[in-house]
C-alpha cells in the first residue's frame, strides 16, 4: 500500500516540474558539489531556476506543501550538515545571472552571477569603483545579503537598489538606506530576504587602470589568501578593535587541526578542508577555535560563515 507521503511528494514533485521544468530539477544532489567548501550531504530536492516569476512560484508552492526551503548562490560561504537538507534548494546561479548596463553607468544584474564575472564586465565597460570586488568569491546575492567587502570598498557605496523576495513570496524593492547596509550585514539577513536583482551605479574612468588596480589586488589576494585550498572564505568576522586572523595565530592556532578540517597556515582566518573533511570535522574546529582564543584573550569570535542543517555553535 502506497503511502500518503509518498503520494503528496510525487504530488510536489509533479507540480514543481510544470514550474521549472525537469531538467532544471536534481533530486537527491549531494550539496558537496556544490559548495566551495565541498562539504555537505543530499538535499531532497534542488532547483536552479532562471526567472523571478519562477522563484516566486517555487517559493509559493513550498510554502503550500509545507515544505522547507533555503536560496542560496554558488555556495562559497555555506557549510552544510553531513546529513544533507530535508527539503528544497533553490540554486540560483548560471540560469539566474544577466547583467545590462545603460550610458548613465547604472548596472542591473541578476543574483546568481558571479561576483567576478560581474567585475569583469563592468571594467570591460570602463566603469570604476567595482575593483575591490572583483576576487570576492561567491554570487551578487550573497554579496549584496552580507554587504561584501574588501580592499577599502563595500557593496554598499555602489549599490542604489535592490530587489528582494520575502518569505511568503512578496516581491519588494527597496533602496540602499533602507537596506541597512553594515559591517557584513544588511536587513536581508535579519528579515529573512533573499536578493534577487540589484542596481548598482559607477563612474566611468581609464579601462587600463581599472585593469591594473583588479590584477594588483587580486596579486595580495593569492598571496595572503589560500585560494587553492577548499574553503568558504574568512571564516570568521573581525571583531570590533581586533583581527580574527591575527588572534587565532596568536592563539598558536596555525595549521591547527580536527580530522580532515584544519586552520590556514597560510592566513589564520581560513579554515580550510584539509583532508576530506566532514560538517562535524569543521563545525568541532570552528568551536574549538572560538573557545581557544575566548580562552586567552577573552574575545569571542563570530563565524561568518553560513550553516544549513542543525549545528550547535554555543
Amino acid at each position: 500500500m502506497i503511502s500518503m507521503e509518498v503520494i503528496l511528494e510525487d504530488l510536489f514533485l509533479c507540480e514543481l516540474n510544470k514550474i521549472i521544468g525537469t531538467k532544471q530539477i536534481k533530486l537527491k544532489e549531494p550539496m558537496s558539489k556544490h559548495t566551495s567548501l565541498r562539504i555537505g550531504g543530499e538535499v531532497d530536492y534542488m532547483v536552479m531556476p532562471s526567472s523571478i516569476d519562477e522563484i516566486k512560484k517555487v517559493v509559493l508552492l513550498c510554502k503550500n506543501h509545507d515544505m522547507p526551503y533555503y536560496i542560496m548562490g554558488n555556495g562559497s560561504n555555506l557549510l552544510v550538515s553531513d546529513l544533507g537538507y530535508r527539503g528544497l534548494i533553490v540554486k540560483l546561479c548560471e540560469q539566474f545571472s544577466s547583467i545590462s548596463l545603460d550610458e548613465d553607468g547604472i548596472v542591473r544584474a541578476q543574483a546568481g552571477v558571479l561576483m567576478s564575472k560581474l567585475s569583469s564586465v563592468i571594467a570591460r565597460n570602463d566603469l570604476a569603483g567595482f575593483e575591490f570586488a572583483a576576487g570576492i568569491p561567491g554570487t551578487l546575492g550573497g554579496a549584496v545579503t552580507m554587504n561584501a567587502g574588501a580592499y577599502g570598498g563595500e557593496i554598499k557605496q555602489v549599490l542604489l537598489t535592490a530587489t528582494v523576495i520575502d518569505q511568503d513570496g512578496n516581491v519588494h524593492t527597496l533602496d540602499n538606506e533602507d537596506l541597512q547596509l553594515g559591517y557584513r550585514t544588511s536587513i536581508l539577513q535579519s528579515k529573512n530576504l533573499c536578493l534577487l536583482e540589484a542596481t548598482m551605479k559607477f563612474v566611468k574612468g581609464d579601462r587600463q587602470e581599472i585593469l591594473d588596480k583588479i590584477h594588483d589586488l587580486n596579486s595580495k589576494r593569492v598571496s595572503k589568501q589560500p585560494l587553492d585550498k577548499y574553503s568558504a572564505g574568512s571564516t570568521f568576522k573581525r571583531p570590533e578593535g581586533y583581527f580574527a586572523g591575527k588572534l587565532i595565530a596568536d592563539a598558536g592556532l596555525k595549521g591547527y587541526q580536527i580530522g580532515g578540517a584544519a586552520v590556514s597556515e597560510k592566513h589564520c582566518g581560513f579554515l580550510i578542508n584539509k583532508n576530506n573533511a566532514t560538517a562535524m570535522d569543521f563545525m568541532t574546529l570552528i568551536k574549538e577555535v572560538i573557545r581557544i582564543v575566548e580562552d586567552k584573550f577573552g574575545v569571542r569570535l563570530e563565524p561568518e560563515v553560513k550553516f544549513l542543517g542543525t549545528f550547535d555553535i554555543s
